[in-house]
């Protein structure tokens, strides 16, 4: 397959081998992004709950922050206890704006008073700016990392396939460097099964991805089987789930509300939003996330309106897609909180009808992390 990205675009250092691998490559974030390759999205996606898929999520934002200031100035601008964090483990984060809205979410990894930080993509700028208009003082450090690349290997197989690099804990971040040059590996996932993702030099990844692609059960896996995967666990697309106008309660997030943060610990609060978001924990908000089992086949999409018997709008779909592990469609949506609590009957308009849906708890499929 030949493709050149439009200049437009920007590229990846894997690039070269989604094409050779006859990727179809879509605009995602600014990125020129494999989507899916021959194999298809289905195949893809049941290859990796089976085996071990490798996704190239070097797209995503890597920031090293490092400094005796490190974790307070991190702190101050997300909801975790990265001054209690161990060394050489991470946490998922939120960072917030002052209304309590979600600029991001990030993963969040420690060694000692150097921090790494991975945030999305499509809101790198952001996290910059908000960086930007929070410095820090002479004891922190911060620097966008354009020279790291980023694999993601997710899957049963996954440990066996890396045991040659170092055998991980759960959630654990370490520097391995056997091969090829300095490895930074992580254990945690964005598609429930146990995995890992793997920062390295930008010069070095193509020669380890292919390293990784002649165990006989890793294959590349895109943009739309990493969807449906992380669909199925129940986790949080950012600009369909969340973003600058959700809170992390009414996301169903407010588990990344550290404890050390939350009202009665004696660092409650300092970071943008505190007391709308820590009034949340008090207060609920209107409305929250949920799984939804829509009848039918035919997957219900983001933007759907649900609603009750008689038609009144209660929410909408924020994400929905067929289900491959399950063999059906699923969704989440964001619904008025009163009605789940009252159990009423919700349905989603699609395409003219009304579609029945009912409520189930997330994850649609139970997760397989290692911790």
């Amino acid at each position: 397959m030949d493709h050149d990205a439009p200049s437009s675009l920007h590229t990846t250092p894997l690039h070269p081998l989604h094409v050779a691998a006859g990727a179809r490559m879509v605009p995602f974030a600014g990125w020129d992004m494999p989507v899916q390759y021959a194999a298809g999205i289905v195949q893809e996606h049941l290859h990796t709950r089976a085996h071990a898929g490798l996704f190239d999520v070097s797209h995503m934002g890597q920031i090293d922050v490092s400094g005796t200031g490190a974790a307070a100035w991190l702190e101050s601008l997300t909801t975790a206890d990265l001054v209690g964090l161990a060394d050489g483990r991470q946490t998922y984060t939120l960072m917030p704006n002052t209304a309590g809205g979600l600029i991001d979410d990030l993963m969040i990894q420690r060694l000692g008073d150097f921090f790494h930080v991975v945030c999305n993509a499509s809101r790198r700028a952001a996290v910059l700016a908000q960086f930007n208009a929070h410095p820090p003082g002479a004891d922190c450090t911060w620097t966008v990392r354009e020279d790291r690349a980023l694999l993601a290997l997710q899957g049963p197989d996954a440990q066996a396939v890396l045991q040659p690099y170092g055998d991980l804990p759960g959630m654990r971040f370490l520097d391995v460097r056997t091969f090829p040059q300095d490895l930074r590996v992580s254990r945690s996932g964005y598609t429930g099964e146990d995995g890992f993702e793997i920062s390295l030099p930008a010069v070095a990844a193509p020669a380890f991805a292919t390293r990784l692609l002649e165990h006989p059960h890793v294959r590349w896996i895109g943009l739309g089987a990493r969807d449906t995967l992380r669909l199925e666990a129940g986790m949080c697309l950012y600009g369909n789930d969340i973003d600058e106008r959700t809170t992390p309660v009414a996301a169903s997030l407010g588990w990344a509300v550290a404890p050390a943060r939350r009202a009665g610990s004696g660092r409650a609060g300092g970071f943008p939003g505190a007391a709308a978001i820590l009034g949340e924990f008090v207060t609920p908000p209107s409305r929250m996330r949920v799984g939804l089992l829509p009848e039918g086949r035919a997957p219900q999409r983001a933007g759907s309106t649900v609603t009750d018997a008689d038609g009144r709008e209660l929410g909408i779909v924020t994400s929905g897609n067929h289900s491959p592990s399950l063999g059906r469609p699923i969704a989440m949506a964001s619904i008025e909180r009163a009605a789940k609590a009252a159990g009423t009957a919700l349905f989603i308009e699609s395409r003219g009808q009304r579609v029945p849906a009912a409520l189930t708890a997330l994850p649609f499929v139970p997760h397989r992390y290692t911790r």
